[in-house]
């Protein structure tokens, strides 16, 4: 078995959470507003907002943190650029 490079199994482990957050996710807000409409959803009950908005928004949130963390979020090569920063100044100095 080859020898797998840590920095790439952790972001893989991390996208992967990602996506199975992310089904689950659309499948329970999916079922949430489904369950909305069947039983007040065809009332019309003013200018009440849904109740699923609120799950959907805060889990949505919290989505969103983990999809930039799965993505965008790579603090090695942010390390390793800071480093050479502090490097090239060394140098010049």
């Amino acid at each position: 078995m080859d020898e797998r490079d840590e920095q790439l199994w952790r972001i893989a482990k991390k996208r992967a959470g990602f996506k199975k957050q992310l089904a689950s996710y659309i499948i329970i807000n999916g079922f949430l507003w489904v369950l909305w409409f069947v039983t007040e959803g065809r009332n019309d009950y003013g200018d009440n907002i849904p109740w699923p908005v609120w799950s959907t928004m805060g889990w949505g949130i919290g989505l969103a943190f983990s999809y930039y963390g799965a993505y965008h979020d790579n603090r090695e090569s942010d390390t390793m650029r800071e480093y050479q920063k502090m490097k090239d100044r060394e140098r010049k100095d």
